[in-house]
């Protein structure tokens, strides 16, 4: 059995802070710390169900988060920026599972902790084929569109909820409740990561029950942005429709261009928003 595992960072047990989520900040050594103990929970999980090879990938921000020297020894890390499937890479059709580790819900969910969409505050809300779409829907799209299933999502309960009504039958594990965008209940780490492992065991254990989550093509990605600069900036690009002054979307046949052309276009928003604010 073949196991991929992507880690966001703000869905990670015990944090709360956006100074937790980027280099420089106070408590981000940590916060990578802990990142990276969630994720080897996911693995040791995995292999407790019998997995023969487990990828993990970092997908958050830089994509540089994960303790390469702390991560499981027997998985494999892909880290760095600047790749084509961003939060799926490494994921591909031989893979028999997919898992989600420390995933947020999208931008605007009441008592999501640090709730957004792909970015800090300049998407304000992001649609597949018509369906608003968070990171979890989005990903879990690749995934259905290479016929691997999503096992297990662990978050915040927002984001729990949000896997639980995008892909149906899915394992999740909540590692904390919302108090407000900065705020939550934690469970203390430790408790988190042996309720992360046990979820991922049990999930993989049932994969016979889990169904890739499939969008019909052709596919198209619509984004509202936060300032009419950014829509203009990204209508730019040829194959980019500008839909309002706010707004664009692109179709194609090829899933694999949704995630790298929103890639692309975030680099460009990012880029012409550049406030230096992180979370809005």
């Amino acid at each position: 059995m073949r196991v991929f595992v992507s880690v966001d960072m703000e869905g990670v047990s015990g944090l709360t802070d956006p100074d937790e989520m980027r280099a420089g900040g106070r408590g981000y050594e940590r916060g990578c710390e802990l990142m990276t103990a969630d994720a080897n929970a996911a693995v040791a999980g995995a292999f407790d169900a019998g997995a023969d090879e487990v990828v993990v990938t970092d997908a958050h921000g830089s994509t540089k988060n994960i303790r390469a020297d702390l991560i499981d020894e027997r998985c494999t890390l892909i880290r760095g920026p600047y790749r084509p499937l961003r939060m799926g890479q490494g994921l591909d059709t031989a893979h028999d599972a997919a898992m989600f580790v420390g995933y947020h819900a999208r931008a605007g969910v009441p008592h999501g902790v640090l709730n957004h969409t792909w970015m800090g505050y300049e998407i304000q809300n992001l649609y597949l084929n018509g369906e608003v779409c968070g990171e979890i829907r989005l990903i879990a799209a690749l995934a259905g569109s290479m016929g691997v299933p999503v096992a297990l999502v662990a978050g915040d309960e927002a984001a729990c909820a949000e896997a639980r009504e995008v892909l149906g039958d899915v394992e999740t594990v909540a590692v904390k409740k919302g108090i407000d965008r900065y705020s939550a209940q934690l469970l203390p780490p430790a408790r988190a990561q042996t309720l992360i492992r046990e979820a991922a065991g049990r999930a993989l254990r049932d994969l016979d029950r889990r169904r890739p989550y499939t969008v019909p093509s052709p596919y198209t990605l619509g984004i509202d942005w936060a300032s009419t600069a950014m829509a203009e900036s990204c209508a730019m690009i040829p194959g980019i429709k500008r839909l309002g002054p706010r707004s664009v979307e692109f179709t194609t046949d090829d899933y694999a261009e949704i995630v790298g052309v929103l890639g692309i276009m975030a680099s460009i928003g990012g880029s012409v928003g550049c406030t230096g604010q992180h979370y809005g």
